[in-house]
């Protein structure tokens, strides 16, 4: 099991790695507590049974069971490979096709220690974003990669390797859906049981999908993000002195402290977990960390008296701190917070996404497990604690948003103050970051697009930046380019230009950057042509964050911007996942739960393998294409003005494209006449 040919034999049966059990030390996913009838206990053992021959069972149940009743979850931990897990070269995987090598290489570059969240529990982040429910079934995945032909495709439920069905040299290698749950049923406390059976499993957006890039893709994104939020709320381009305050640094929310110092700007982050805030500290990420919140304010001071750039964790809960800068305003009359938000796991609240004040993080990680049940009423009154501060400092002059983690949602179920006065039930006082800041980014195309070197080798990263740069100063030179777009175009090439002196590579050697469907295209094209001469010296594969213009219906986050009353509607994200799978990706992935929570979003994402083909470039063309423009055309649509701009322009560059465009209502009083008239007739 020390090597990649040993892995790809299949599961290890005879003889049996020993049994391991949970490793002691280290990150591990919180306890779940499925509440499981006997009758359920005894159908999670036969489930995770029938992975093995009946000669295995009585060796196997009672771990099995002890893992259900310990954790809520069979995780198999003693089939939890030996093997070093990381991203390898693509050309070391034993397969019969490229395509199959390049998807192996992101799979274990999602559970690469140095990437992975709870990597014993194959959780990449997010709290619960699983890459597979078991360790089985990373076996038999990698089992079927390792033999699959180009007249094969892979089938993935919800974790589990269905199998290698006919398919043709066009079709995905792979096909992946998680947690495609009847919609009456999509509950987080139905999801807690059928998780526990082994039945579903909820991918994130990129876990699930194998395209984790490790926290580089969220640190790009809250470089716009923050850097737009100056713009917007505060009409500054240089951020210097003004001060952003938040929580989490986690897999994904740890990204906000090396966003703040790239952004140049004094960012404060509240973390409970001491290991996780010495983590960001030795990676360069937080230039300091303070338990005190008297040298908290102080340090705040100092960094926004003198303009300095900050990253400071502070080794505490977020209302604490709320709660005293709110005691610093009202007794100096001095706003110490110009930007405000919060990343903690919401989408998970009771099960230890959310820390709740009233308890010391030590006093809740040494509890046997987290009983929802016990910290639901903690968490809401913790949760209304938290938003009575920020409303204070808001009424004040502080601009806060909400980040697309469900703060807003899960604080108005909390009974927070959060409504908006006059507002719908999907309104709210404070607005979701896509409503006002990122929202007309992906109306005008523009969005996470990522690439990964399989070669392994930096220097083809460090070749495709320079093609990355060359491509966008070409594009930004075009006279017939907007200058709304030209100025996403410029602050992506910057990014460009400076992502490798960030030290930002963690796993494989990947990049992101945002950008529209013309840029998009461009770049692929001219990296696999890199990759055909020889330039990059192995296949890249692109792909992007299911967080896109195109790739996710979710009414509280990426569809937040949408009035037309289809927020709740996910035709977009199917329809992309099923566009993607027929032009060309090489797999391609539908989730449900992705970023706010499960039942509350659907996403679809994809990745494709450029290996200097002539075929390869076509599929990046067609696919790409169809990408974006699925999503800019549904934004058009339901009534962005922005979204029709961007479709009007690309059907004149695109014969083949023609898109059902809305005509405007531009007399309002219509409606309210014609409504007035019928009460009159009835």
């Amino acid at each position: 099991m020390s090597n990649l040919q040993a892995l790809c034999a299949g599961l290890p049966l005879s003889p049996l790695p020993p049994k391991k059990g949970r490793a002691k030390g280290g990150p591990h996913a919180p306890k779940r507590t499925p509440h499981l009838s006997t009758e359920e206990e005894k159908l999670a053992l036969e489930n995770a049974l029938r992975y093995f021959p009946p000669e295995l069972h009585e060796t196997l149940v009672t771990e099995f069971a002890e893992e259900l009743r310990c954790y809520g979850h069979i995780y198999m931990y003693r089939f939890h490979p030996e093997i070093e897990m990381k991203a390898y070269p693509i050309t070391e995987y034993p397969c019969h096709t490229t395509q199959a090598a390049a998807v192996m290489h992101m799979i274990m570059n999602n559970l690469d220690p140095a990437v992975a969240q709870f990597p014993q529990e194959l959780v990449t982040y997010g709290g619960n974003g699983q890459v597979f429910s078991n360790w089985a079934q990373f076996w038999l995945a990698m089992h079927y990669l390792s033999k699959m032909t180009n007249h094969q495709t892979l089938v993935m439920y919800s974790g589990h390797p269905l199998g290698l069905f006919p398919s043709h040299p066009s079709a995905p290698r792979v096909v992946i859906t998680n947690g495609m749950v009847i919609p009456n049923y999509s509950s987080k406390q139905e999801y807690e049981r059928m998780f526990a059976l082994g039945v579903t499993m909820y991918g994130q957006m990129t876990a699930g999908s194998y395209c984790y890039i490790g926290p580089q893709g969220i640190v790009h994104g809250t470089v716009l993000t923050i850097m737009n939020a100056g713009r917007i709320y505060l009409g500054l381009d240089d951020l210097a002195g003004r001060v952003f305050v938040t929580s989490g640094l986690g897999g994904m929310s740890g990204a906000q402290a090396k966003a703040a110092v790239i952004v140049g700007c004094v960012g404060v982050i509240a973390e409970v977990d001491q290991l996780v805030l010495e983590k960001r500290l030795q990676q360069g990420w937080l230039m300091a960390i303070t338990s005190s919140l008297d040298d908290c304010m102080e340090m705040i001071r100092n960094a926004k008296k003198k303009k300095e750039v900050l990253s400071l964790g502070y080794h505490g809960n977020i209302v604490d701190l709320w709660e005293r800068l709110v005691e610093e305003y009202e007794k100096t009359g001095e706003r110490l917070v110009d930007l405000g938000s919060d990343q903690t796991s919401l989408h998970n609240p009771f099960n230890g996404g959310y820390h709740p004040v009233q308890l010391q993080f030590n006093e809740t990680i040494s509890n046997d497990r987290i009983d929802p049940d016990y910290f639901r009423p903690l968490v809401q009154e913790s949760l209304k604690r938290q938003v009575a501060a920020i409303n204070k400092l808001s009424d004040a002059g502080m601009f806060f948003w909400d980040y697309g983690n469900a703060f807003l949602l899960e604080a108005r179920r909390a009974g927070a103050d959060v409504g908006k006065p006059g507002g719908s039930g999907i309104e709210f006082r404070y607005p979701s970051y896509v409503q006002h800041i990122m929202g007309n980014i992906f109306s005008m195309g523009f969005g996470p697009f990522r690439w990964v070197c399989t070669s392994a080798d930096p220097a083809d990263l460090s070749v495709t930046d320079q093609i990355a740069a060359s491509v966008l100063e070409e594009l930004i030179s075009q006279a017939e380019v907007s200058e709304p777009v030209k100025k996403q175009y410029s602050d992506n090439l910057k990014w460009i230009k400076e992502a490798g002196k960030h030290n930002l590579v963690v796993g494989s050697q990947a990049r992101i950057l945002y950008s529209d469907q013309k840029g998009r295209v461009s770049i692929a094209v001219a990296i696999n042509k890199a990759v055909a001469t020889g330039q990059v010296k192995g296949p890249v594969v692109i792909s992007r964050d299911h967080h896109d213009v195109s790739g996710t219906d979710s009414p509280f986050r990426e569809t937040s911007n949408i009035y037309d009353g289809s927020a709740f509607c996910a035709d977009m994200a199917v329809q992309n996942f099923v566009g993607d799978a027929f032009r060309g990706a090489t797999w391609v992935s539908l989730h449900n739960g992705g970023g706010v929570g499960w039942g509350e979003v659907i996403n679809g994402g994809f990745g494709l393998v450029l290996d200097g083909s002539q075929e390869a470039e076509d599929r990046a063309r067609n696919m790409l294409s169809w990408d974006v423009s699925n999503g800019v055309a549904r934004r058009c649509w339901s009534g962005n003005s922005n979204a029709y701009d961007t479709i009007v322009r690309t059907m004149e560059e695109d014969e083949n494209l023609s898109v059902t465009l809305p005509h405007t209502v531009k007399n309002k009083d219509l409606l309210e006449k014609a409504l007035s008239s019928l009460k009159n007739d009835l």
